[in-house]
Parts: structure tokens; C-alpha cells; sequence
């Protein structure tokens, strides 16, 4: 188990998600139930799969639910770029929050690595 305020990616993971729900106020209210609700639950489901994986019993668990949360931000990712080719929002406020959506993944796909020796 893993205390998950110690991680850097949960930590990061929770930041993006802020940047996310500020993004979404920018939409139209009539993507209130469409693009917004689909976004903000791909941006929770983030660090909600990661905490729930560290508080998992065994490493391989935790791996597993760090996979499901990679999952979750590259599903993100596609979403804020539809955002752009909609033209919903401008490509110049939606990038810095895409950056960070693709650090996570880089992070996730290092820390599943460091996991894998004891899965």
C-alpha cells in the first residue's frame, strides 16, 4: 500500500483535474450534459483510480488501476482535443492543460514500470 498524498503523480493528477473544471466553465451551457460532463468524469477518474489502486493490497493491483487511470487521461486527452476541433474553445487555453494530461501519461507509464519487477 501507498500513501497516496506522497505521490507525485496523484498530486499532479489533482492539479490537472482543477485545470479541468476551470476549463469547461468556458462551454457553451448546452454541452452541460455532453463534452463538459464527459470531460470532468475522465479528468476525476484519474486520481480516483490511482488513490484506489494504492490503497489496493498488492502491487499488482495498484499497476492495474494505475492502467485503468492511463486509460482515463489519454480518454481526456482525445476529449480537450475535440474541444479544439470544435471550436469550442481556443487551441492557445486548452494546450498548457493537454501538456499536462500527456506528462501524466509519461508518468504513469515510468511509475507502472518501476511496479512491474514486483507484479
Amino acid at each position: 500500500m501507498h500513501k497516496v498524498e506522497d505521490l507525485k503523480i496523484w498530486r499532479k493528477s489533482i492539479e490537472l483535474t482543477k485545470a479541468v473544471y476551470i476549463l469547461v466553465t468556458d462551454l457553451p451551457s448546452d454541452e452541460k450534459f455532453g463534452l463538459t460532463s464527459q470531460i470532468k468524469r475522465s479528468a476525476i477518474s484519474i486520481p480516483s483510480n490511482i488513490a484506489e489502486g494504492a490503497g489496493r493490497n498488492s502491487q499488482k493491483e495498484f499497476k492495474h488501476f494505475l492502467s485503468i487511470a492511463n486509460g482515463s487521461a489519454y480518454e481526456l486527452q482525445t476529449q480537450l482535443i475535440l474541444l479544439i476541433e470544435l471550436n469550442l474553445i481556443a487551441k492557445e487555453k486548452i494546450q498548457p492543460v493537454i501538456d499536462v494530461c500527456i506528462e501524466i501519461q509519461k508518468m504513469n507509464y515510468s511509475f507502472q514500470q518501476k511496479l512491474e519487477p514486483q507484479c
